[in-house]
């Protein structure tokens, strides 16, 4: 089959907040698009009144539920030499957004496809954070069910690359307690709600730290940045290293409690026998 060389597949960028942030050719390939695919059509419409652009394509949604059904229809219309321009509600199509199904079809049928660049809450809360960004990886969401969610988290405990984690406002507290318990208290994050919106708000600390803050209650649209593992920071396992590992966390500022936890958790065993071991005379 021949593809045709206007075909295009083109995915774009919207603002997390402002409006004003929108890509300057957002609104031209709104514009010039024979086919719109939107996560929300409401929104879109609402979109297009404030950046003063009149749709001429034909407007069809895209979204979790009928991804998979619709896919094929998008793919026909790219084969057929349309431009198609895909759009989520916020930020950049196919992450943790609808987007990838098409993105696939129309690379296995060798269609083009490309992308208007722009905002994204990933990179955003990245660059904000004050933690490493030279190495990162993006998580997406966590699974909502607790065991899950721990399961999860437990295989990214020796991830040393910084991880970035969308979440729902009223899972963020349940969320970092996670987190906590699989990364240990001291592991330092920061939880960027609202982002480039005017509710704004970046909280920096300890996860320990951010546990007690969630628990007044958080709103908004949420991502959690956490600070890679530090593999100079294990401990071995023995009385004299565990002993010593429990007495440089509390000069850090940990309680005892805190201490022994984390020296436990560093050094892969339990927290009883890092307790005994604090709690009786060396031999």
């Amino acid at each position: 089959m021949v593809v045709p060389e206007d075909g295009v597949l083109v995915l774009a960028a919207t603002p997390i907040g402002r409006v004003e942030d929108a890509p300057p050719r957002l609104a031209s390939e709104l514009a010039t698009a024979d086919v719109i695919a939107a996560e929300d059509t409401r929104r879109l419409r609402r979109l297009t009144t404030d950046l003063g652009v009149e749709i001429k394509g034909r407007i069809v949604s895209y979204f979790e539920g009928n991804e998979t059904a619709r896919t094929p229809t998008l793919l026909a219309d790219l084969l057929d030499g349309n431009r198609v321009l895909l759009v989520t509600d916020a930020g950049m199509p196919s992450v943790s957004d609808p987007g990838y199904r098409l993105v696939a079809a129309a690379v296995e049928k060798d269609v083009r496809v490309t992308a208007v660049p722009g905002p994204s809450a990933v990179l955003t809360a990245l660059a904000v954070s004050g933690l490493p960004v030279d190495r990162f990886c993006f998580e997406g969401f966590l699974p909502r069910k607790a065991g899950e969610r721990s399961r999860r988290l437990a295989s990214l405990a020796k991830e040393e690359r910084t991880m970035v984690f969308f979440e729902a406002p009223h899972r963020t507290q349940a969320a970092l307690e996670a987190m906590r318990d699989a990364f240990g208290d001291a592991r330092a994050a920061a939880v960027c709600r609202e982002l480039t919106k005017t509710h704004e708000e970046v909280r920096r600390g300890g996860l320990a730290e951010l546990v007690d803050w969630a628990a007044e209650g958080v709103r908004g649209e949420v991502t959690i940045v956490v600070t890679g593992a530090d593999p100079s920071a294990e401990i071995g396992n023995d009385p004299e290293s565990l002993r010593a590992a429990v007495a440089d966390l509390q000069e850090d500022g940990l309680t005892k409690k805190e201490a022994i936890a984390e020296a436990a958790k560093r050094a892969g065993v339990p927290k009883r026998e890092v307790y005994d071991l604090v709690h009786k005379p060396a031999e």
